[in-house]
């Protein structure tokens, strides 16, 4: 409480200096509010607002203009070190500039009747409170003007035709539509799109004008597209010319060296500009988009030269390749629930295997952690060392798909190895692995696309500590499935499909993987033997069998171009059946850490409100089966590459069936709400482009694991010891 009241004191002294720097005749610019007396759904105030020139200073959360308080905090004496700090971090005070206003209100008129409000009208309305001055642009829209009637005048006839505008559904713009600019400007788009696609090279939207007449009395518009006659050297009019490809070279872009270290088919296939065919701006865009997703290619230069007196164009691709082979070395330190260590990886990767830049990659990779709170065992270290080769083909490696499919999409086939040890105080285990997958998706689109065709994953556990066996595997914990069912050998052979979506605002993820059904479709055939548990074995070994599938959801809420609110949320379900009743643990689900629940630590919620108190392992207690996030995070750019957050956070994870190890963890549709956990908290972000560092302060708000009203609602009882979880990461949470 008392450094609370100190925080308000000095915000309190700094905000009565707002106007401290702000000179006799002067105002500070305290706040501008854009309002409209009517309500449209196509203009809304916070868009109308990005048009304004001048705004206050920047508030840190819409709220504290801590940057202006800063620079206010500094005297005059400019030469005194302390003066010059505080000035450099923070803001000088925004003068009001009436010129800068007249400019906005022109500004915002203009973009109104661009929307089509012709008769719109802006009024700006200043309050002034001692220096302080606060701008109101009121908008007023009045009605929308529309289409009448909408002619094409194509002025050349080998264009009309190909347009085939007698067609109304070949038009973009039809009669009852709006008379926005924005539906003017896509159509000249579309058409310079479709022309420049069918072989009209030096077309280009310049040539398409409106002509707009407005009906008297009337909010109707009559409106004219023309598209006029190609003028040879600004005069003289003639009709466009189509333009044939003659010949195509692909060439090296490389000075040092004219061999091109890629094989023809290769070449072949990634261009899309073929002799003999019109000309086509998609090809061309094709092209530079294929050869750019090939590794062993740096850049790629097309260049088209006409032939005088014809309608013939030549093309050279110059193509610039990389060094075929790098070796990396990548140290970085770990973090793992409170577990500090180092661990370091040795990456030798060749982009250009077999000359179609076919990538090979090759990583050792050692790791080292010091293990908290372990008694009773020798050591008190987890040892880490893998094994992980790739190799990507920059195509579709599978059959009975058709050359227009492949040529449309940017695909990568890819086959990886993995060798796992991992030494912990309690157990060795060794996990092999063989994964063969496909990546694609159309670049005209927002949609990716991953089908893991085979994923097999053999895990063996050749050493288990008799402590460990004693405290958690023997004859008194017989009973525990879920410790049982992951500490022995087990084989999980599974087939997924991925599909994201990102447009910027939205995001979605989705995922659904199955395993074991292959397996046991031979099992029954072939009646596959039985361990002492009963589950079928393939090779002498309990296979898994499950299946799951995840969806998230986001979206982001612009609301200045400082300001903006995001929506998270996820839910994952997976059922194990048929061999398995318990899940393998790398398909299990858990909650708490960075990216879900802050007011919590990782893996250390749930499922249910289930209580850990029999000392087992938290990394296999609060695991479940389905897993619910629900986020809400305010995000702020507050100053330099600082950013910052208020958030708060909701979850859990449940188990569908009931274990007797971890009771109350069932998930429920009558009593589930009741079991969610939420947290609320602080963040800051430092954004260096290429990454963000990420720190976030958590602290719990409800509890469903409780003893009394205080531990259940400790948002009106907090307690810093017991509720409080700071977070590092890299990257947002969602």
């Amino acid at each position: 409480m008392k450094y609370l009241i100190l925080t308000l004191t000095v915000l309190s002294l700094a905000a009565c200096s707002e106007t401290k720097y702000v000179a006799e005749g002067e105002y500070l610019l305290d706040r501008v509010r854009v309002i409209t007396d009517v309500k449209v759904d196509d203009m809304t105030p916070s868009e109308m607002k990005d048009f304004v020139r001048q705004r206050g200073n920047s508030r840190w959360f819409s709220a504290l203009k801590i940057p202006l308080y800063t620079y206010s905090l500094s005297g005059r004496d400019t030469t005194r070190w302390l003066n010059r700090t505080l000035r450099s971090i923070g803001e000088a005070p925004v003068i009001y500039d009436s010129a800068m206003t007249r400019q906005s209100m022109l500004n915002i008129h203009q973009q109104m009747q661009n929307r089509g409000y012709l008769q719109s009208e802006v009024k700006v309305y200043t309050e002034t409170h001692g220096k302080k001055l606060r701008a109101i642009y009121l908008l007023h829209p009045g009605p929308v003007f529309r289409l009448r009637r909408v002619d094409y005048d194509i002025q050349d006839t080998a264009i009309a035709r190909l347009l085939q505008l007698d067609n109304p559904q070949n038009r973009g713009l039809r009669a009852g539509m709006k008379f926005n600019v924005d539906n003017l400007d896509n159509e000249r788009k579309r058409i310079t799109q479709l022309l420049s696609n069918q072989g009209y090279y030096r077309f280009n939207k310049d040539y398409i004008s409106f002509l707009a007449d407005s009906v008297a009395g009337t909010t109707d518009i009559d409106l004219t597209l023309v598209l006029h006659r190609y003028r040879k050297g600004g005069t003289v009019e003639q009709p466009h010319q189509q333009y044939h490809i003659n010949q195509v070279r692909i060439l090296s872009g490389n000075p040092e060296d004219s061999a091109l270290h890629l094989r023809p088919n290769v070449l072949r296939s990634n261009n899309f500009i073929r002799q003999g065919q019109l000309y086509s701006a998609s090809d061309l865009q094709s092209t530079y988009n294929h050869f750019g997703r090939l590794g062993a290619v740096r850049y790629t230069n097309i260049s088209l030269r006409e032939h005088p007196d014809t309608a013939l164009l030549d093309c050279d691709i110059a193509v610039n390749t990389n060094k075929p082979s790098t070796i990396s070395f990548q140290p970085e330190g770990t973090n793992t629930a409170g577990d500090l260590g180092a661990a370091a990886s040795l990456t030798y990767q060749n982009r250009n295997l077999f000359r179609g830049s076919e990538l090979l990659s090759i990583e050792l990779r050692g790791a080292y952690e010091a293990i908290r709170g372990l008694e009773g065992y020798s050591n008190s270290n987890f040892l880490e060392y893998s094994l992980q080769t790739k190799l990507s083909f920059p195509r579709f490696i599978a059959p009975f798909l058709s050359a227009s499919f492949r040529r449309r999409t940017i695909a990568t086939s890819e086959v990886a190895l993995l060798y796992d040890l991992q030494n912990r105080p309690e157990f060795l285990r060794r996990v092999f692995s063989v994964s063969w997958r496909y990546k694609w998706n159309d670049p005209r689109h927002h949609d990716r696309y991953q089908l893991d065709l085979l994923d097999l994953n053999f895990i063996t556990m050749p050493w288990i500590s008799a402590k460990f066996k004693k405290d958690y595997l023997g004859e008194a914990a017989r009973r525990n499935a879920l410790l049982l069912f992951n500490y022995h050998d087990l084989f999980i052979m599974r087939t997924g499909f991925r599909w994201t979506y990102n447009n910027g605002n939205i995001a979605i993820k989705t995922n659904i993987e199955t395993g074991g059904n292959l397996l046991s479709l031979l099992g029954s055939a072939f009646n596959f033997k039985r361990n002492d548990e009963g589950e079928r074995t393939f090779l002498d070994v309990a296979y898994a069998q499950y299946v799951k599938g995840d969806i998230d959801f986001t979206h982001n809420f612009r609301l200045d171009y400082r300001n903006q609110l995001v929506f998270h949320v996820g839910l994952g379900i997976a059922y194990p059946y048929g061999n398995s009743d318990v899940l393998p643990f790398e398909k299990t689900y858990f909650s708490g850490g960075a990216n879900s629940l802050r007011g919590w630590s990782v893996r250390s919620v749930g499922p249910g409100s289930y209580d850990n108190t029999d000392g087992v392992s938290s990394i296999l207690a609060h695991t479940g089966d389905l897993k619910l996030d629900l986020n809400l995070e305010y995000r702020a750019h507050l100053f330099w590459k600082l950013g910052g957050a208020l958030f708060v956070d909701a979850g859990n994870i449940w188990t569908l069936r009931y274990y007797d190890d971890q009771p109350d963890g069932q998930f429920r549709l009558s009593s589930f709400w009741k079991q969610m956990a939420v947290s609320y908290g602080l963040g800051f972000r430092f954004n260096f482009d290429y990454f963000i560092l990420r720190f976030d302060m958590g602290m719990k708000a409800v509890n469903p694991v409780y003893r009394n009203s205080r531990e259940h609602f400790p948002i009106f009882h907090p307690k810093l010891s017991r509720d409080f979880a700071f977070h590092f990461a890299v990257g947002l949470p969602f």
